[in-house]
């Protein structure tokens, strides 16, 4: 009885798969939508199209872009820390100086920020809701007992999901696909579980395909990218194969990469060159976290020891990817500019999610950015040589 017990309370939260064998990742495609994603650990299967296309296709492909200075935006994870990111965004917009971004990346928390920010200012109010107004109630459900030892996780994402298709609704979808028809691209990273890779997703192509799958997977990819492991429940997503459909598991961008620009072995310069681009093109990244460590006792205990250890993961990955983006700035020529939660920002969280803590931290980005936020031209450790840095 015991076991049958236990076996139940396993499956009430697993969901079956028909997992895609390694030997057809190479041919797996999101069905209707063949340029959905990409590997974010190689280049990009589409650059070749620079060398293919005439200039006048080029002008009319990426008219928002071709010909034009350029802005880039990456923005971290960091969970309710990206209440930061969008007190910036919305303090910038107030600024009367933040830019038009001809790309937008975002994973985990910047995941849920990037479409609003891709679109504009326009959508300020709705940022300000999402990171001032939401509690751990409406982010994650805890699944108790047996359900919790043996189902994909310890919470049920459903209170999450129910955001997402609450504010990236039908005519958010067609303004993503308005902006990427002129050029402009919001990608979006998650993990695939099963390759232990790094996924870049197009929202833009995804976009464009129209209906309601089209809409449905943007929330699959938005959710995906937001699941921390363990915490919160994989999301399955369809693949196909010569008529024959398969699953792959996503999870949080954040577990391959805190923040990304795009893929390092692509040659970004050629592209530069073939789109015209006059000056010296902008990146921005916000990184939704301090930056320095934080000394706080810990207990000798098994989940503060393990917690503690993972908060050190995640710092030194995110510092880490803020240097692979810095190597790609200077290889290709960008001007690069960082953003982060200030060290003397010492506000406690009473929850996962604590609006009070994040009122805060919004307003912390909104003011700083509004009086002309002063972004670190390093990463941290270079800051004391910034002459040698920009050589």
């Amino acid at each position: 009885m015991a076991t049958l017990l236990v076996v139940s309370a396993g499956c009430a939260h697993v969901p079956k798969r028909n997992p895609l064998p390694q030997t057809l990742v190479a041919d797996a495609q999101i069905p209707d939508v063949p340029r959905a994603r990409s590997w974010g650990d190689e280049p990009l299967p589409l650059a070749d199209e620079w060398d293919t296309k005439t200039k006048d296709e080029l002008k009319k492909n990426y008219g928002a872009l071709f010909g034009k200075p350029h802005n880039y935006l990456a923005i971290s994870g960091g969970g309710a820390n990206g209440a930061f990111g969008a007190g910036l965004l919305v303090g910038w917009t107030a600024a009367g100086d933040r830019p038009e971004f001809g790309l937008v990346t975002g994973i985990s928390t910047g995941a849920l920020i990037a479409p609003f920010a891709f679109l504009g200012s326009e959508y300020d109010d709705s940022l300000r809701e999402q990171y001032t107004t939401t509690t751990t109630k409406d982010i994650l459900k805890k699944r108790g007992g047996l359900n919790a030892i043996t189902s994909d996780a310890a919470s049920s994402s459903k209170p999450l999901q129910a955001l997402i298709e609450r504010v990236v609704t039908e005519s958010v979808m067609q303004a993503i696909a308005e902006e990427h028809r002129k050029g402009r691209r919001l990608l979006i990273g998650t993990t695939n579980l099963d390759a232990g890779r790094p996924v870049i997703w197009s929202i833009g192509h995804i976009a464009v395909s129209g209906g309601p799958e089209a809409l449905a997977l943007i929330h699959q990819v938005l959710l995906a990218s937001a699941s921390i492991p363990a915490a919160f429940p994989p999301v399955l997503v369809e693949v196909e194969v010569e008529g024959q459909r398969y699953d792959e598991l996503h999870v949080d961008g954040g577990t391959t990469s805190q923040v990304f620009l795009y893929p390092i072995g692509l040659d970004f310069a050629h592209v530069l060159n073939k789109l015209e681009v006059p000056g010296t093109p902008k990146v921005y990244i916000i990184r939704n976290s301090q930056l320095a460590p934080e000394w706080k006792t810990t207990k000798n205990k098994i989940l503060p020891i393990a917690g503690r250890s993972l908060g050190f993961l995640i710092r030194t990955q995110g510092i880490g990817d803020l240097y692979k983006i810095f190597l790609e700035a200077k290889r290709d020529g960008l001007d690069y500019n960082l953003a982060f939660i200030p060290e003397d920002f010492h506000a406690e969280s009473k929850e996962g999610f604590d609006p009070e803590y994040m009122t805060k931290l919004f307003n912390v980005g909104y003011e700083l950015a509004k009086s002309g936020y002063p972004w670190k031209k390093t990463p941290p450790e270079l800051s004391e040589f910034p002459d040698r840095a920009s050589d």
